[in-house]
């Protein structure tokens, strides 16, 4: 089967390796449809993170079929058309009971990786995989997008929106225009946000954010970002920021523009190796977040979203790419050329 590697820094490949095989009873192998690239697999792309030549991709997001379960698997069956999570929570331990699975404790191989092939091994499938409902002949293509989101960045936006702890009136802050900052708008909106501030440089990334909620935007970087959202909120800073990036600017901006109490809802891959706690301190600022409840949020309220037109996340996908193009999907989005790669893999 065809499966996408790191063939060096910025170049992409495909090579042949096995189909993946049932090797733990609790394993699902899915025919993947359609996957994507992630703003996170770029770190690797661009020798950010170092990986060696040839390395496996590091894709986690994936829509598709599956193909045999393992034995103590009850709760899909070969045909099922499932959303494949980055995470894979067990559903029953005390951080999945919580409401966070990205934070599963029954295991330490809780993410995907890999996805960007025809098909995927995926591990602790029992409770993780979350069933849509037909087949994919059923749905436009349109609607496939946005249940793709439902692996990773939509629930990823809601995540922060949800630890930040978003109602009905806040103002909120998301720092961050790629499509994890972008569908947390979208979730800032569906929690009942009634301000909403983006932070994009991009027309296009801004034409988006405005549709999708965001009544305000502050294309400054640094201290004049700051000053110009203070000066939004009328002295007093946002109740929420959603912080969707994870560069040391970006987490900068996001403790300095809430209000003294605000949550910062922290969803950006963190790349800073020491932060400065005091300023926060004095302003009682509270940080949470980490890797998103996929599962807990697909299936409490986001495919349902989806499915009855609620929400159309699918729309941060601007270009679609073919698996054999995985290079031309990497280098659309490394150039900013494209908000999020959407690639087809099977029908």
């Amino acid at each position: 089967m065809k499966s996408a590697v790191f063939a060096k820094a910025s170049q992409m490949k495909l090579v042949d390796i096995d189909k993946p095989t049932v090797q733990a009873p609790d394993d699902v192998i899915i025919r993947v449809v359609r996957t994507c690239v992630c703003g996170s697999d770029l770190w690797n792309f661009r020798g950010i993170n170092p990986v060696e030549a040839n390395a496996e991709n590091s894709g986690h997001e994936a829509i598709g079929i599956v193909e045999e379960v393992g034995e103590d698997i009850t709760t899909v069956k070969p045909g099922d058309f499932v959303i494949a999570p980055f995470t894979h929570g067990c559903g029953h331990c005390a951080a999945c009971r919580a409401g966070f699975d990205g934070s599963c404790q029954s295991h330490t191989d809780n993410f995907s990786n890999g996805v960007q092939a025809e098909y995927i091994r995926f591990q602790h499938g029992q409770w993780a995989l979350v069933k849509i409902p037909g087949k994919p002949s059923d749905y436009s293509e349109g609607m496939l997008k946005s249940l793709l989101t439902l692996a990773d960045v939509m629930a990823t936006g809601y995540h922060a929106a949800r630890v930040a702890n978003v109602n009905a009136g806040d103002t909120v802050v998301v720092m961050g225009d790629g499509a994890v900052g972008l569908c947390a708008i979208i979730a800032a909106k569906m929690r009942g946000a009634k301000r909403i501030i983006s932070t994009s440089r991009h027309a296009d990334r801004l034409a988006l954010a405005k549709e999708f909620g965001a009544t305000d935007n502050v294309e400054e970087r640094g201290d004049e970002a700051v000053k110009k959202i203070i000066d939004l909120t009328n002295g007093n800073g946002a109740d929420a920021v959603l912080e969707c990036v994870g560069t040391k600017q970006s987490t900068d901006t996001a403790m300095k523009v809430g209000r003294p109490g605000a949550i910062i809802g922290r969803v950006g891959l963190p790349h800073t190796p020491k932060q400065d706690m005091t300023t926060p301190f004095y302003k009682n600022t509270i940080v949470a977040g980490g890797p998103a409840s996929v599962t807990t949020y697909d299936k409490a309220v986001l495919l349902k979203a989806v499915l009855d037109g609620e929400i159309n996340p699918g729309k941060v996908f601007t270009k679609s790419f073919s698996l054999d193009d995985i290079d031309a999907a990497y280098k659309g989005m490394d150039q900013r050329q494209v908000i999020k790669s959407y690639v087809i893999v099977n029908d």
